[in-house]
């Protein structure tokens, strides 16, 4: 099981920009790899997920940017037009098999979560 650590989340003004990253401790290439956020009182949802394409969930298509750097096993989020319902936990997830799901419980392993705040 790989250990992913995610990094890059902080407090940003409505219509900025964060780029979140998530290292693994393994070889990710194989694997599909997904962000998922968590604001609080609401469940986990899928924000986006790579394998060999991208999928975004409607709330956030054309602002994120999901992508990879299989030789450094990273996984990013580039994050554009913030706005504070993006206020939330986000959080890394990787599965095994190589095929994107906004299920949580497909992925086996999960990142710690780093937060992103965005005032109005």
């Amino acid at each position: 099981q790989v250990q992913l650590v995610e990094s890059g989340g902080g407090l940003v003004q409505a219509g900025g920009s964060l780029r979140l990253s998530c290292a693994a401790s393994g070889r990710t290439g194989t694997y599909a790899m997904g962000w998922f956020r968590q604001a609080p009182g609401k469940e986990r949802e899928f924000v986006a997920g790579i394998s060999w394409t991208t999928y975004y969930a409607d709330s956030v298509k054309g602002r994120f940017t999901i992508s990879r750097d299989n030789a450094k096993n990273t996984v990013y989020l580039q994050m554009n037009s913030l706005q504070p319902e993006d206020t939330a936990v986000y959080y890394c997830a990787a599965r095994r098999i190589n095929w994107v799901t906004m299920t949580l419980r497909d992925y086996d392993s999960w990142g710690q979560g780093t937060q992103v705040t965005v005032s109005s």
